[in-house]
């Protein structure tokens, strides 16, 4: 069980999970109860993916740092273990993800996000092109459930995905900016500095909330979602992310209330 517990936690389970939930969600609008489990299982399967190459990647730097929550670093699981993981996942995810209820066009862009988020892990991470993954990744899923339902995802739903994926992406850094700058990680948010990385998580946050707020309207969500997030421009380091966090579910809501009212659903 404790083993268990350590893949979990070096898939990164807290984004995983709600990933996985969300995605839950939005497919039983989409679809109902049954596709949505697969589908569900198939994103958690890519996260999964996504969350153990992170930890393989960042293993030296970790240990650098001392992060000994990290199962590679406390010494809970070996890199040859997640390694094995990695490759026994994988063709499971790809199965699940193209010959489930996705279907193959659908399950190829759920896929490229996988893609998306190990490219993002080894490549792109240290660089000015850091947010693009995130973006993509983030206007693509929600994109990739529509599509799989024989309908055209509206435009504000790859706007609204990518703009969330772009402030998920600075509010990670932010996180843990000092840690990343030491080790020389130049990615864009660490690019700009700590002011306007946080200008531009609040800008992003916002845009998102006005754009899903224009899709299905809510004025109490849009004002506090607009104060949350310029409160996170001010807010100490402990509270920052569970501020941009609540924006970020705020932010769901409409998501998944304007994809199911506006697309309707789909009976299988």
């Amino acid at each position: 069980m404790a083993k268990i517990r350590s893949y979990l936690i070096a898939s990164h389970f807290g984004p995983t999970a709600l990933v996985t939930t969300i995605t839950f969600i939005l497919a039983s609008n989409l679809w109902w109860e049954g596709p949505a489990y697969i589908i569900a299982l198939g994103i958690f399967l890519g996260q999964l993916i996504v969350g153990w190459t992170n930890d393989l990647y960042d293993f030296r730097d970790d240990l650098k740092h001392n992060r000994v929550n990290k199962p590679l670093v406390a010494a809970a699981l070996k890199p040859a273990e997640l390694k094995r993981a990695i490759f026994i996942v994988l063709p499971i995810a790809v199965l699940v993800n193209l010959a489930g209820p996705l279907g193959l066009k659908a399950g190829a862009i759920s896929l490229f996000g996988i893609g998306l988020g190990v490219s993002y892990n080894f490549y792109l991470k240290p660089t000015a092109f850091s947010p693009i993954p995130y973006a993509l990744a983030f206007a693509l899923l929600p994109a990739a459930l529509v599509i799989a339902t024989d309908r055209t995802p509206p435009l504000w739903m790859y706007w609204a995905g990518g703009l969330l994926g772009m402030s998920a992406h600075f509010a990670n850094v932010l996180k843990d900016f000092k840690e990343d700058k030491a080790s020389g990680i130049s990615s864009l948010p660490i690019s700009l500095g700590r002011i306007t990385s946080r200008l531009a998580t609040a800008a992003f946050l916002i845009a998102a909330t006005i754009i899903l707020h224009s899709a299905k309207p809510n004025t109490t969500i849009l004002v506090v979602g607009i104060i949350a997030s310029t409160l996170s421009i001010f807010a100490p380091r402990f509270i920052l992310f569970k501020l941009l966090m609540l924006v970020a579910l705020l932010d769901v809501v409409l998501l998944v209330s304007a994809a199911g009212e506006l697309i309707g659903s789909r009976s299988v």
